[in-house]
């Protein structure tokens, strides 16, 4: 399995920064004036850094998929020194990977490398922290004065997860498709009525979920139109993508997909965006690409 990740050329790299506010995962970060990949377990490979460096310093390098291994990373990540090895295990307590974070620990003693968060005790304000992995309790929502009854449901489709379904079933066929960040249906409670209704569906987690090449293949081929005109080929021709996301950096790669997929179709269809906050509330519903 082939796995896409970011290269940065330090001969290029002036330090400008315009490549760090577009990675949605946090992993880019500049330090000592450069760009460097503070851990690329973070690192969708999507690219979305890729047009705003100035210098052309970023590239998607595609190797061979191997299973995630902190040690290789600590080898990377010691080769930039003091600042990189921090921001490399801030990172890691960050996103509560606190295994990860132990491992880096234990590699640093082992190679007698000095751990320069040893003996300093972080609190959570200290870290930039990432928002979608922030903890947050809502104790004072608003009683609802009547929830009797029951809705119905608007899933006319299975399987909906995006690694899982045909882009050539029929439910996708001159359909309008709602492409759905997971923690949606979660977060917005009629998510059913206001947005599922009339649609197909493709789920998918922008920020955990493995291979996103597939996902981008996808949607590119739900997109495309045939020039060969015969009955033996099926094809999707979806009309419109709504795109619906929650607020947090790391679920605009889902965004960025769907941009993506309709760049590299053969034909072109409307994408509109929706973002849903942490509370539940819809901060935005934006048209994002018009035919």
């Amino acid at each position: 399995m082939l796995r896409r990740i970011v290269k940065i050329d330090e001969e290029k790299c002036d330090g400008c920064g315009e490549c760090v506010p577009n990675c949605h995962e946090g992993a880019l970060q500049i330090i000592d004036d450069k760009a460097r990949l503070i851990s690329d377990l973070f690192c969708d490979g999507l690219g979305a850094c890729l047009g705003h460096c100035p210098q052309g310093a970023i590239t998607i390098e595609e190797r061979e998929a191997e299973m995630y291994d902190e040690s290789r990373v600590m080898e990377y990540i010691i080769k930039g020194g003091r600042n990189v090895i921090i921001a490399h295990l801030k990172h890691l307590l960050e996103h509560n990977e606190t295994d990860y974070y132990k491992e880096a620990v234990q590699y640093l003693n082992n190679n007698g490398i000095e751990n320069p968060l040893d003996g300093e005790y972080i609190q959570p304000q200290q870290l930039s922290g990432c928002p979608g992995s922030k903890a947050i309790s809502f104790e004072n929502k608003e009683a609802v004065s009547d929830e009797s009854g029951k809705r119905e449901s608007h899933l006319t489709q299975w399987p909906i997860q995006l690694h899982l379904v045909s882009p050539f079933a029929q439910y996708y066929k001159d359909s309008d498709l709602l492409l759905a960040a997971d923690c949606v249906g979660f977060a917005y409670a009629d998510f059913h009525k206001d947005f599922m209704k009339g649609k197909s569906i493709a789920i998918a987690c922008p920020k955990l979920d493995t291979n996103k090449e597939i996902y981008l293949n996808k949607l590119t081929a739900m997109i495309n139109e045939s020039k060969i005109k015969s009955a033996m080929i099926n094809e999707s021709k979806i009309k419109s993508i709504t795109v619906i996301i929650m607020q947090v950096p790391c679920c605009g790669g889902l965004l960025k997909l769907a941009q993506l997929a309709n760049e590299s179709a053969n034909r072109r269809v409307p994408i509109n965006v929706v973002v849903i906050g942490v509370n539940g509330k819809i901060l935005e519903e934006t048209p994002v690409f018009k035919n």
